[in-house]
């Protein structure tokens, strides 16, 4: 149950740079905000490395919860203006859910998946950290949890938390946008809130608001383009993963590595999901992780006496990120075995550790995707049709077609 709270002064205002002013509504979201596991967003960067290209892109998965906690508020009220029941606790478990949505994303986030965690995704852990929660914030957490998990007898409110149309992207697009200052990410949030609607439980965009989604989309697959899969990203980022590869290789061995109590554990156990649900010392030791505990261990593992590590450290604290080529053809074995003799030559590497500097893989590009939680349109009519069928732009159809490049990525001297 809930600790009693001296409640003073918490409907607090926040001053946000995309959207002006965001309240914090509630007393109970205030102390969410204020929860250790929520703080930690603050140290870890949205955009991960992304900032080693757009150097604006600093700003915290924190920033990013409370954008959309706010669209969050602003669609609620405006379904409920069209008729539809939301109750002020569903509101309020609405509210947390959004707000706790990433809050199972570790540091650098895409790259800590790989490994340190074994594949379990930030939504999993996410679901694990409102579930703790609920022991102390009472029957709302639990109620967020079942909107969060797609649970709960209305589907429409997991849908502003998780679909193609949530309030994740809508905030994330224009919030990546202005700090990256990459213009084609802005969107009209607050039109396509306007438009929404519910049919049958379910969420519904209004016909009119066809073009700003089509605009929406088209700023999606842009985005992901010049920013999130942007090659010097791409780049770095599996330098990371490759650092955090061997890093944990090491300590596997027994090899003595600085490290933070938090990232230690990670690096020296094979953590896997079903960890995080028998021993609860793993969410807590996750709770601990976040952007200065992988940025101060690479920052020393520079000078360690392992090659590889210390290579791929200095390379990125440094910026001296890999070269990368972009195919919309597969790297053929040819290729990919030759870029390996010559790093080989170049580094002086011995058998597979060229694996750690050699890398090739595939990008994958999908702004929309019909059939997972598709996009329906309510026509003027009253029939419900999906997105592809109601849009009268071919762009659109072409965009739920996935869009593949390859890619080869290895240092140059």
């Amino acid at each position: 149950m809930r600790p009693n709270l001296i409640r003073n002064n918490k409907k607090k205002i926040i001053n946000d740079p995309v959207y002006g002013f965001i309240t914090i509504p509630d007393e109970l979201i205030f102390d969410v905000i204020e929860h250790p596991y929520l703080q930690r967003l603050r140290r870890i960067m949205q955009l991960g490395l992304s900032h080693l290209v757009y150097p604006g892109a600093i700003h915290t998965r924190f920033n990013h919860v409370l954008g959309a906690m706010h669209l969050m508020s602003h669609a609620i009220q405006g379904i409920r203006r069209k008729g539809h029941e939301i109750t002020l606790e569903e509101e309020r478990a609405a509210l947390l859910a959004i707000l706790l949505h990433d809050i199972g994303h570790g540091p650098f986030s895409h790259a800590l998946e790989y490994d340190i965690v074994n594949g379990v995704s930030h939504e999993k852990i996410s679901g694990f950290f409102i579930q703790k929660l609920s022991e102390e914030f009472g029957d709302d957490m639990k109620r967020a949890l079942l909107i969060f998990q797609n649970t709960y007898g209305k589907p429409f409110l997991h849908q502003l938390v998780s679909s193609q149309l949530d309030m994740d992207r809508l905030d994330y697009l224009n919030r990546d946008s202005f700090y990256s200052g990459v213009s084609e990410g802005i969107i009209g949030a607050d039109r396509l809130i306007e438009m929404l609607n519910v049919h049958n439980g379910s969420l519904v965009l209004e016909e009119k608001g066809i073009y700003s989604i089509e605009k929406f989309i088209v700023a999606r697959r842009l985005m992901y383009w010049q920013v999130y899969l942007h090659k010097t990203v791409v780049s770095g980022e599996f330098m990371l993963i490759h650092a955090l590869r061997r890093a944990k290789e090491l300590s596997l061995k027994g090899v003595t590595l600085f490290a933070s109590p938090a990232l230690a554990f990670f690096l020296t156990k094979e953590i896997q999901e079903t960890d995080f649900i028998r021993n609860p010392e793993v969410l807590m030791h996750f709770a601990d992780l976040d952007d200065y505990d992988i940025l101060g261990a690479i920052k020393v593992w520079q000078y360690h006496d392992d090659k590889i590590l210390s290579m791929l450290s200095s390379a990125i604290v440094h910026r001296k990120l890999f070269k990368i080529e972009i195919s919309r053809e597969p790297f053929s074995e040819d290729r990919l075995n030759s870029e390996k003799e010559i790093v080989k030559s170049l580094l002086k590497l011995n058998g597979d550790q060229v694996n750690y500097f050699v890398y090739s893989d595939i990008l994958t590009n999908k702004a929309y995707n019909q059939h997972r939680q598709n996009i329906n349109i309510l026509m003027k009519s009253g029939e419900i049709v999906d997105l592809l069928e109601a849009s009268d732009n071919l762009n659109i159809s072409a965009l739920a077609q996935p869009v593949e490049k390859y890619f080869i990525c290895y240092p140059v001297a």
